[in-house]
């Protein structure tokens, strides 16, 4: 007996959808098998089978999010002669 399926709905936007639907379609691929393939992943390792990075739009000013004293510090040596 084939076990039990079940359905994933989701919306995304139309522009992601084409965009992603012709790069798996070149490495021979649908979206559901992509998906399946993602799924499997996450099974096997436990987690996303990727990093996640957020880039702060802030990233050239990483200073402004060190803590006090050291942000401090980084100020006052742009101040240093």
């Amino acid at each position: 007996m084939l076990p039990k399926k079940k359905f994933i709905k989701i919306q995304v936007e139309q522009k992601l959808k084409e965009e992603t639907e012709a790069i798996f379609r070149n490495i021979g691929l649908t979206t559901t098998e992509a998906i399946r393939l993602f799924l499997d992943q996450v099974r096997l390792h436990g987690s996303l089978p990727f990093q996640v990075e957020i880039k702060s739009q802030y990233s050239k000013n990483d200073d402004l999010l060190l803590p006090n004293e050291k942000r401090q510090a980084a100020i006052d040596s742009v101040y240093d002669d």
